[in-house]
Formats: C-alpha cells, structure tokens, sequence
C-alpha cells in the first residue's frame, strides 16, 4: 500500500484550511489592501517548488497556490464585509 497519497491530501486539506481565519483576520484588521502579503510569498514559494524533490515540490506548490488563492479570497472577503455578512472592524472605515 502507497500511503503518500492520503498524507499529501491530508497535509494539502490542513494547508487550505489554515488560510481561511488567516483571510478573515487579515482583511478584518488591515483590510482588502493586505492582498500582497499572501501572493508575493505565494509567488515566492511556487517557485522554489519547481527546484526540490517531488515530494516537497508537491507540498510547496499547494502552499503556494493556497497562498495566491487566499489573496484573491481577500477581495471576496472585503465584499462579504460591505455586504454584512461578515464581521466588520469598527475602527476602520469601509
């Protein structure tokens, strides 16, 4: 039996899952203008998967695109926010 499957999905499905507080509380505190802090490290990190072995390559790349899929959820966020079903800050102005 070929346990690396699962564990690749396991540890892709924890990833994924990390990302979705980190979106809200990023957009909550600093706003839809934090979108570059999780693509440019996304970017980074997607290309570093293309020069390891097949295992970490595998892991890198879904970190990195789970990072450029985060910032693009960043601007749907905002949009939750504006259209109240999410929680605004009230010390920031929208």
């Amino acid at each position: 039996m070929n346990y690396l499957g699962p564990i690749l999905g396991l540890i892709s499905f924890v990833i994924i899952g990390v990302f979705h507080p980190v979106v809200i509380k990023l957009e909550y505190y600093l706003g839809k203008k934090s979108w570059w802090m999780l693509a440019v490290p996304g970017f980074i990190i997607a290309v570093l998967s293309l020069f390891m072995n097949e295992i970490l390559s595998i892991l890198l790349g879904v970190l990195g695109f789970s990072l450029f899929w985060s910032a693009h959820e960043m601007f749907k966020q905002h949009d939750r926010v504006l259209k109240g079903r999410a929680k605004k800050n009230p010390k920031r102005n929208y």
